[in-house]
């Protein structure tokens, strides 16, 4: 089931490919801007840039994150899955892994282009690949459980939001400050593993709250 619907929505989202592209354009957006709105000097855009990726890479996310089940939900789908309990758990993880590998994957592998533009050493472009590599499936892991709670409510987009944004918080600090120990040329290591902790208690926990949350959202 987990293969089953990964195959399913990669190829609602190719007849639909809006969805993917949306987030993408913002990321680019929002970081082009910066440019602009602060400092075209080298050194102040190099002084910001790891906060300026994780940010737009994180509200790019929230961008995409709240339709992650609202489709199924509006064509029926989900009350069907509902009645297999024993699949629902990895029909969700199925849905935030296409979720990932349509947003989080984009994402991370235009993030070093964008950081030339912001004038980010080597180094620090490395340290910003693997950051997101590991990171962005921690923001669609813990936007799981916010788009599980609010997808059959209107104007839902808010109230993911509110809930997730708490729990970013944790991973912005240790993604950016990983970014900046690679830009200024110091071992790393260890925020990295920071993030591969947290990516392992995401994975534990949140395919299993996201689908706890699909039946409170049902059962309204």
């Amino acid at each position: 089931m987990f293969l089953k619907t990964i195959r399913r929505d990669l190829a609602v989202v190719f007849r639909s490919p809006a969805e993917v592209i949306n987030p993408l354009i913002f990321f680019v957006i929002v970081i082009t801007l910066f440019p602009l709105g602060i400092s075209p000097s080298e050194a102040v855009l190099r002084e910001i840039a790891p906060g300026v990726i994780w940010v737009a890479a994180l509200l790019a996310t929230l961008l995409s994150v709240e339709v992650m089940f609202r489709g199924d939900f509006e064509d029926g789908s989900l009350e069907q899955m509902l009645l297999n309990e024993r699949s629902l758990v990895s029909i969700v993880g199925g849905k935030i892994a296409s979720h990932w590998l349509m947003t989080g994957l984009p994402l991370t592998i235009l993030s070093p282009m964008l950081a030339l533009m912001l004038f980010v050493n080597p180094e620090g472009i490395r340290a910003i690949f693997f950051s997101l590599l590991l990171g962005t499936p921690i923001l669609s892991l813990l936007g799981a459980i916010g788009a599980a709670l609010t997808f059959s409510l209107r104007r839902g987009g808010v109230l993911v939001s509110i809930l997730v944004l708490p729990l970013y918080v944790p991973l912005l600090i240790f993604a950016t400050e990983m970014v900046k120990a690679g830009a200024a040329g110091l071992d790393y290591t260890g925020y990295f593993y920071w993030l591969a902790a947290l990516l392992s208690l995401s994975l534990g926990f949140a395919p299993l709250a996201a689908s706890a949350g699909v039946k409170i959202s049902l059962s309204q």
